[in-house]
C-alpha cells in the first residue's frame, strides 16, 4: 500500500513490508492476514516448531514469538500517534528480544492464541481509528511515522515472515 502514503509518512527501510500489504483498509486486511497466517501455522507439526534452518537462525517459535512482539510494539506505536503524542518513541532490538522471549518453552497452541490475541486488539484499534487519527505523524526510531503507515507495515511484516517460513523452515 506504498501508493497510499505520502513521503514523510514511514522510514524508507519500511517499505519492504509496506509493499507486501495487500489491503487498503487497514482492520480488513490485518483481519484477512490473520486467518490465512494462523491456517498455516496450525498446519505445521509441533516438532517443527524447534526447528531453526542454520546456526544462529530462530526457531518456528521464536519467529512467532518476534511476529507477535513486533506486533504490539508497532501497534502502541500507532496508538500513542493516532493520539497526536509527540514523545519521540525508542526503537527496540529484536535479535535482544527473541532470546529473552522464552518461545521455545511456549506450545505451539499458546503461541498461536498469543498471536491471535495480539492482532484482534490491533484489528479493533485500527478499526476505531478515523481516516483524520491514521494520518497522524510521531517519531519511533528516530524516524517520522503514522498511524497508517503502521498498519500496512504489519500486515507487511507478517506477510514477509510467512513467506519465510515456506522457504526456509518447511
Amino acid at each position: 500500500m506504498l501508493s497510499q502514503l505520502k513521503e514523510g509518512e514511514f522510514n524508507p527501510y519500511y517499505s519492504m513490508y509496506i509493499n507486501q500489504a495487500e489491503h487498503a483498509d487497514i482492520a480488513e486486511g490485518l483481519e484477512a492476514e490473520k486467518d490465512e497466517f494462523v491456517t498455516f501455522v496450525e498446519s505445521i507439526p509441533e516438532e517443527k516448531w524447534s526447528y531453526a534452518y542454520a546456526e544462529n537462525k530462530w526457531t518456528i517459535a521464536e519467529v512467532l514469538q518476534h511476529i507477535i512482539d513486533t506486533e504490539r510494539i508497532f501497534a502502541y506505536r500507532a496508538l500513542r500517534f493516532a493520539r497526536k503524542d509527540k514523545t519521540a518513541l525508542a526503537g527496540f532490538d529484536q535479535d535482544d528480544y527473541v532470546p529473552n522471549s522464552n518461545a521455545n518453552h511456549y506450545s505451539k497452541h499458546q503461541l498461536i492464541s498469543d498471536f491471535v490475541a495480539a492482532r484482534n486488539n490491533s484489528i479493533a484499534m485500527f478499526d476505531s481509528f478515523t481516516q483524520e487519527m491514521l494520518l497522524h505523524i510521531g517519531e519511533a526510531s528516530g524516524s517520522p511515522m503514522s498511524a497508517r503507515a503502521v498498519g500496512y507495515i504489519l500486515q507487511g511484516h507478517q506477510k514477509h515472515h510467512f513467506k519465510v517460513i515456506k522457504e526456509r523452515y518447511l
